[in-house]
């Protein structure tokens, strides 16, 4: 029977730019993708229909869609077609180019076309200006004093560092660690795609929170798990919906990434036994664990009784510090730690030298300690300046997360379209992310605010902004 290219039912127009026609064609896809013309699974037109109706070249579109195939934002299906691919949508939000764009100098005297945010309070940005720059520069110069060994056959060995880690994990989060038991490695979004191969994860189905941490979801898949998303709500994960074909399961217990929530501890209890029964290992991502406001803080997940044997645990300096220093470390069971170790080394996802020796310098010395206190007195301050605010001039508004870590969600309504809101906002200076672009098979809509870099004293004219801009929902 001959296949029948499906009908063009979207209005599709090339944009206006020097770029060539293959990459026109492209973009005017993904922004039928990013303002919710096209979705994942829709099929796209045979490429000899799309070229008549743009009046260009069929090669210009085959091209375009090889371009958006290569990228990941449609999926060629062999006698099927081509259909958009899974979370193409989040990616569009997110500008993700499927081409490089040439940069140019602008004329002079020629204004940005988009404004400069004056308030960015996008989540995953502590103010890493609350280090002490006299602590920090004598670490720097401490870990630089040693001449680096030559052994290219492994990685930095980090005794220093493993040694004052362990000793924060036990003071701040109450994880009893052997230094030797700890990997320290180049951030927690590079080290999750090293996760599937090392644990030998896939094909085999991985669960993750929805809404959730998309790096983490992106990962999985890359490396070839199977990911299943499942709900959270105001505790969190719900391990009950956890099936015995689950082989892993990514969770951020202490502060939900991004409702933030905590778990109880009678899910922590529950999640454990699930793994105890299955085998099934918990990947526990403590990404902010170490701030909390008005409530004692939770143990670390990896702290309870027989969790060492089930729980890969993960800390990080980029909510603590700075994203930019790129260092993590793991906690994993001891039957995994070596498969890992070399997975790690074999893909170069080490931390160097000088970098670790200074960081060991800094926990070492007392400096984090003492920047710690510092940065959650004024990360209280600063969150109580915005909820305050927020009261004032949202008051119906519900606000999730606010107990803890170093951002807030504001929660919508189902059919509010928080990417427009996003994009208003940001023409105002303020920006902000989307709840919907964390969420995978169960959709819901807010904006998050991070409010660490907020100085309280703008914390109500940020609001206003935001609030202009909410009024204005129907």
């Amino acid at each position: 029977m001959p296949r029948t290219a499906p009908a063009l039912h979207l209005a599709l127009t090339l944009p206006e730019s020097d770029l060539p026609l293959r990459h026109r064609v492209a973009d005017a896809l993904v922004s039928a993708i990013r303002d919710g013309r096209l979705r994942s699974g829709d099929p796209l037109p045979a490429t000899r229909v799309l070229a008549t109706h743009l009046a260009v070249s069929r090669g210009a579109v085959v091209a375009a869609y090889d371009e958006l195939v290569a990228a990941g934002y449609l999926r060629a299906r062999g006698g099927a077609g081509t259909f958009v691919a899974p979370e193409a949508d989040r990616a569009a939000a997110a500008g993700v180019a499927s081409h490089v764009r040439p940069t140019a100098t602008p004329a002079s005297g020629t204004a940005p076309r988009t404004p400069p945010l004056r308030w960015d309070l996008r989540p995953g940005r502590p103010d890493s200006s609350l280090i002490d720059p006299v602590a920090w520069n004598r670490a720097w110069r401490a870990g630089a004093r040693p001449t680096p060994a030559d052994n290219a056959s492994a990685g930095p060995l980090h005794a220093d560092l493993r040694r004052a880690l362990a000793e924060h994990l036990r003071r701040s989060r109450g994880i009893p660690a052997d230094p030797e038991e700890l990997l320290v490695v180049p951030g927690v979004a590079a080290t999750l795609h090293a996760l599937t191969p090392a644990l030998g994860l896939a094909g085999r189905v991985v669960a993750v929170e929805d809404p959730g941490y998309a790096e983490a979801l992106t990962a999985f898949e890359v490396a070839g798990a199977r990911t299943r998303a499942i709900p959270v709500d105001d505790d969190g994960l719900d391990p009950a919906r956890l099936g015995d074909d689950v082989a892993a399961v990514y969770v951020t217990p202490a502060h939900q990434f991004p409702l933030g929530a905590r778990m109880p501890v009678g899910r922590r209890a529950d999640l454990l036994a699930w793994a105890e029964r299955t085998g099934g290992l918990v990947v526990e991502d403590d990404y902010d664990g170490e701030f909390r406001y008005d409530v004692s803080p939770l143990p670390a997940l990896r702290s309870l009784p027989g969790a060492a044997a089930h729980v890969l645990y993960v800390g990080t300096a980029s909510k603590l510090l700075s994203p930019g220093l790129r260092v993590a470390w793991l906690l994993p069971p001891a039957h995994l730690r070596e498969s890992l170790r070399i997975a790690l080394e074999q893909r170069g996802l080490v931390v160097n030298e000088v970098t670790g020796a200074a960081l060991a310098h800094f926990v070492g010395s007392g400096a984090l300690v003492a920047h710690h206190a510092r940065a959650a007195r004024t990360y209280a301050a600063r969150r109580a300046a915005v909820v305050a605010a927020l009261a004032r001039h949202l008051p119906g508004l519900r606000l999730l997360g606010v107990e803890a870590g170093l951002h807030l969600v504001v929660d919508l309504d189902d059919e509010v379209d928080d990417l427009a809101l996003v994009g208003r906002l940001a023409a105002l200076g303020v920006g902000v992310a989307p709840l919907s672009a964390y969420c995978t098979a169960y959709p819901r809509t807010g904006l998050i605010l991070c409010y660490a870099s907020l100085p309280e004293s703008q914390a109500d004219a940020a609001v206003r902004a935001i609030t202009r801009v909410l009024d204005g929902i129907p």
